[in-house]
């Protein structure tokens, strides 16, 4: 086993959520690599010491730059706000040092692929952090898909849908206030990521963007609340791909279902330690869909419990992408998903937003 020094910036919501899966994955999963919490970064000096003590960092910076640079930090998480990420990428990967960034990839489809050019240039690993599919179950659903379990794909349906601006008098804050801290730059992007690891490239799109609440106890809204999407993947199979921010109700509806020749498949994160699979075989008046719970047979269950249907949770899936950031770091090869494919995320959200602009299909490839 050989140390590896982590250096985090930012330690709100996610921030904590990697210094939890640093201090843990080692032990999960037994990695070659083992992290150190070397130095943590927030937007004053203050609150990364507060951040030190509280999560187990050695050290806490003065600001993101001196974190980047210092010689202790062998890797650079990015867990600060999207306006911050690319600059902070090109100059830790100007210094050759592996990048995790969280999603989405940047502010901007310019700065994405900024980051793309530099990260493969470097030759260093780096990651986009969408973890909601890693969990066993929708990895589970990768693999029946990739064996062609439900048969040939004919139909998607993805959304993300949560609550937490539902209420018209909830107050204004900076998520209400340009299109990247929106719906569109924040939670489309899960549902897509979602469509191109299970279904492939998007070829075009046809949206249209709504904010259903414009004024809010201290401010104009600027940015969208939900989004529909229509699609069209590479491969020629239909789909839909819905986001909001306001679905009265749900709080991590982050779903899909797949619809095939011999069968279909339905997942809800709300319950993500199960699918309902359907299989078109038998006689008609035993057919249906069946629960299947998560278990040691599914992939990265059992470094978490023994026990099937004891079930893993949000926090064990940013582990789980901690060990592939380290497995990326150890063995200098890509794992998915990388900056590029952050990239392809970033390219399907212009087109959707030049398509809802102009009420016409898009191509993905052309923006």
């Amino acid at each position: 086993m050989k140390e590896i020094g982590i250096g985090i910036v930012g330690g709100g919501y996610m921030g904590k959520a990697h210094a939890v899966a640093m201090s843990s994955v080692g032990a999960i999963f037994n990695t070659k690599l083992r992290p150190r919490l070397e130095m943590v970064a927030a937007n004053s000096p203050q609150s990364a010491e507060r951040y030190r003590d509280a999560f187990g960092f050695r050290r806490a910076a003065e600001n993101w730059q001196a974190l980047v640079q210092d010689p202790k930090v062998d890797a650079v998480i990015i867990a600060s706000p999207q306006s911050t990420h690319c600059e902070i990428a090109l100059e830790a990967l100007a210094l050759g040092k592996p990048v995790l960034c969280e999603k989405p990839i940047a502010e901007s489809l310019q700065d994405a692929r900024r980051m793309v050019d530099a990260a493969e240039r470097a030759g260093v690993a780096n990651m986009i952090g969408f973890n909601y599919i890693r969990t066993p179950a929708s990895q589970f659903v990768r693999q029946l898909l990739a064996q062609g379990e439900i048969g040939e794909i004919t139909w998607f349906r993805g959304c993300h849908e949560e609550d937490f601006l539902a209420d018209p008098n909830e107050p204004f804050s900076w998520r209400c206030d340009g299109v990247p801290n929106g719906n569109m730059g924040d939670l489309a992007p899960h549902p897509i990521n979602a469509a191109l690891a299970l279904m492939g490239p998007i070829d075009r799109v046809m949206a249209d963007v709504e904010t259903v609440h414009t004024d809010r106890p201290g401010g104009t809204v600027t940015n969208d609340d939900h989004a529909q999407i229509m699609c069209r993947f590479a491969t020629g199979v239909m789909g839909h791909i819905y986001s909001s921010r306001t679905a009265t109700g749900r709080k991590m509806g982050y779903a899909y279902e797949i619809h095939g020749t011999k069968g279909s498949i339905r997942f809800d994160q709300e319950d993500q330690n199960a699918i309902w699979l359907y299989r078109a075989e038998g006689p008609q008046s035993e057919r249906g869909f069946r629960k299947i719970l998560s278990g040691p047979m599914h992939p990265d269950f059992e470094p978490f419990c023994l026990g099937a249907g004891h079930g893993t949770g949000y926090q064990d899936t940013i582990i789980i992408e901690a060990r592939d950031f380290l497995t990326a770091i150890e063995t200098g090869k890509p794992v998915w998903p990388t900056f590029r494919d952050g990239l392809a995320v970033a390219e399907v959200v212009e087109a959707v937003l030049q398509s809802a602009r102009t009420g016409q299909w898009t191509s993905v490839t052309q923006v």
